[in-house]
């Protein structure tokens, strides 16, 4: 097993696991901590392929409010739902949707100039694939037909966005289009509105029973923090998935949240409504991420499908400065070491990881800097 291997060379005193000096080497800031691992599990988990270079490349990846916590097993055989009406600007089957998406190149650039890059690794440049996820969050727009769409890396959720093609092409065109930059004049025409998130990190769960019972499972007892190997499933329940996040943050004076509750998207005006030139806005958003780091607040919720159910439970991890951290076969066991190593001290957990999105950080000590 290659976590066990990793984890008895660093116990004994041995070299330094070959994939941390391979992460080192791309600028990918990481720690040796420990981590747990090898725990009889009572569902069939992967716990021998390399994990790392298990995630596709994409520009951005948007979760979609929907108050839910499992979904149908592809999110859009719901065909009144905004997941599918996305599916549908996207092929390029409504008469008024944009130009499709160029197919994604593959990431093999390199992260770093003279070094080979690592499979799974790999920044926004690398791919204009669009990742689309239903959420467990509700809405926070004043219409029930209306989504709250959270948009990575960016770090950002945009509100007011109507259920329908139109709406995922007001989305698309305002938001999500790969051409879009964040120089901030695209929100000058935009019809939706716009926040920073004002959280230190965002954690996605994947509970998506309907796609696989191993994510449905395993997200559910991350939230309570329950000995999965031997509670009954018939105990399981949707509401359990944070919760061992949740004790882990607050033992280090955080605070978490699993609904959009922060106060701070209810007061304050959005970006679009901000009287300054595009450069004073993007100043302003960089201003904001750097406080939303500092606010030692969590956002905690369920989502669907991202594939490898084989290595539940999995997890995505968002940071203000723009990297997205995948971990895979994740335990409550884990998740002090993830919290402590990953969210507060911006260090990654190598034989947890899966791959990710700007995680090679040239000149930075952390994840958490710029």
């Amino acid at each position: 097993m290659y976590g066990f291997k990793a984890l008895h060379s660093l116990v004994f005193g041995y070299q330094e696991d070959p994939l941390c000096r391979t992460l080192r080497a791309s600028d990918v800031p990481v720690t040796t901590a420990d981590c747990h691992e090898a725990y009889p599990r009572r569902f069939d988990i992967d716990m021998d392929t390399q994990m790392l270079g298990s995630v596709k490349p994409y520009h951005r990846q948007i979760v979609i409010s929907t108050g839910k916590s499992d979904w149908e097993r592809d999110i859009t055989d719901d065909k009144h739902s905004l997941a599918a009406a996305i599916g549908e600007v996207t092929s390029g089957l409504s008469p008024k949707s944009p130009k499709s998406p160029v197919s994604p190149k593959p990431a093999s650039s390199p992260l770093t100039k003279g070094v080979r890059p690592v499979n799974g690794l790999f920044d926004t440049s690398d791919s204009t694939r669009t990742s689309v996820l239903n959420g467990s969050h509700r809405t926070v727009c004043h219409e029930d037909a209306h989504e709250s769409v959270l948009v990575f890396p960016d770090f950002k959720v945009v509100t007011e966005v109507p259920r329908s093609v139109q709406g995922a092409l007001e989305l698309w065109e305002s938001a999500v289009d790969p051409s879009i930059g964040r120089d901030g004049s695209y929100l000058e025409k935009s019809i939706l509105k716009t926040w920073v998130l004002p959280y230190s990190c965002v954690i996605l769960l994947c509970s998506h029973k309907k796609r696989d019972n191993r994510c449905g499972i395993a997200a559910p007892k991350l939230e309570h923090g329950e000995n999965f190997y031997t509670i009954s499933l018939d105990l399981l329940s949707y509401t359990l998935l944070s919760a061992a996040f949740i004790k882990s943050l607050e033992a280090h004076g955080w605070d978490a949240d699993t609904q959009l509750e922060h106060p701070q998207l209810t007061m304050g005006l959005p970006l679009e409504d901000l009287n300054v030139s595009p450069e004073e806005r993007d100043e302003n958003v960089e201003a904001q991420l750097k406080q939303s780091l500092d606010s030692k607040r969590a956002l905690i919720l369920k989502v669907s499908h991202i594939g490898g159910h084989k290595y539940a439970g999995n997890a995505i991890i968002y940071t203000p400065s723009g990297s997205g951290v995948w971990y895979g076969r994740v335990t409550p066991h884990d998740v002090d070491s993830i919290v402590t190593n990953t969210i507060i001290n911006g260090l990654i957990l190598p034989p947890l990881l899966r791959g990710g999105l700007n995680l090679s950080r040239p000149n930075c000590q952390t994840l958490n800097d710029w």
